[in-house]
């Protein structure tokens, strides 16, 4: 019979997979306004631009922070291997948001020469998505991992495993991602000449978006057996090929929004790409954790410790949520020229 020691690394799997999820929706679209900053060149449409996210940005890295902390609190035995094999593009990342945190403040009293802030917001936005997909290539390709004794499981390869073609392939896809997110934000949020850009801007990215998607979803079975068999394997097969129809769907129906110029549409399907592509990864490496080694039961703490966490996690979830509701429906509306919350 299955007991807490089964559900409990499940239920963190779910909160830590909602928590990641959250942070890439919502600061996937922070994150490509900064990715499209540079093809601007008025500082009052990046004025326009940033006054969009600014009630919104430093709250939507709360999930990072979140999905991390549970990381750490409920599979410490992943957090152990994941972090020294992915240590260099983890500190670049966070380096990368620190930079782009400060420079998002910054910014707004550096006048009149507003260019090296706008350097640093926009290189660190495109620093900081870049790692985050070389941190998903290389957790998709594999880590090498010995267990050692007492010491269980470690982390036995190199520095450098993770950089890998397929790893810069993921980073330039979730930029381009993060890239229509921000897009598909502008038009909705925005009037004018930003606006107008930015649904320019939108189609292209999109396309480009969904080769990328494409490329990694054909690559990934080729690189990895397991996940072939996974999606290729009968029955396996006849339950899992309406998500690649689906998206295709989903993307088709995202470009039509933007060619009629659909304000809400078009970034609430972008939205559900990335969720589609975070389910085909979840199905991809499920129950790994640490691919191809650790599962969740394997990498999951004390019980005791789980269900300690697991408590205070409870509380604050909802009120992180509704925190987020809250701004958002307070803030929601048109960001016009000229006008602005800082």
């Amino acid at each position: 019979m299955m007991g807490m020691e089964w559900y409990l690394p499940l239920a963190w799997a779910w909160i830590i997979g909602a928590a990641v999820a959250m942070y890439v929706i919502l600061d996937g679209f922070d994150l490509g306004i900064g990715i499209l900053f540079p093809f601007t060149k008025d500082e009052h449409e990046r004025d326009q631009m940033m006054n969009t996210v600014a009630p919104f940005w430093d709250g939507n890295e709360t999930w990072l922070v979140l999905g991390g902390g549970g990381l750490w609190v409920a599979f410490p035995k992943a957090y152990a291997v994941i972090m020294p094999a992915l240590y260099l593009p983890v500190i670049v990342m966070l380096l990368a948001l620190i930079f782009r945190g400060v420079s998002f403040e910054f910014r707004w009293v550096a006048k009149p020469n507003k260019s090296v802030w706008n350097v640093t917001f926009a290189g660190g936005s495109i620093v900081a998505a870049f790692c985050q997909g070389l941190i998903l290539g290389g957790l998709i390709q594999g880590v090498d991992v010995q267990t050692q004794g007492a010491l269980g499981p470690q982390f036995a390869g190199g520095a450098l495993d993770w950089a890998t073609p397929f790893g810069a392939l993921c980073g330039i896809g979730v930029v381009l991602g993060y890239a229509l997110l921000g897009a598909t934000w502008l038009a909705m949020k925005t009037d004018g000449e930003v606006a107008a850009r930015s649904r320019r801007q939108a189609a292209p990215l999109l396309i480009a978006m969904i080769v990328a998607m494409g490329l990694v979803s054909l690559w990934t079975p080729l690189l990895v057996d397991r996940i072939w068999e996974r999606w290729f394997s009968l029955p396996n097969l006849l339950f899992l090929w309406p998500i690649p129809l689906v998206t295709a769907g989903v993307a088709w129906l995202v470009w039509r929004g933007i060619e009629n110029g659909r304000e809400i549409g078009p970034f609430v399907g972008s939205i559900a790409l990335f969720v589609l592509g975070f389910i085909g990864l979840a199905i991809s490496t499920y129950p790994y954790l640490v691919p191809p080694h650790i599962t969740f039961w394997d990498a999951a703490a004390a019980p005791a410790s789980q269900i300690f966490m697991g408590v205070g996690t409870v509380v604050m979830f909802p009120i992180i949520m509704g925190y987020t509701v809250f701004v958002y429906w307070i803030f929601r509306g048109k960001v016009r020229a000229g006008e602005g919350y800082h």
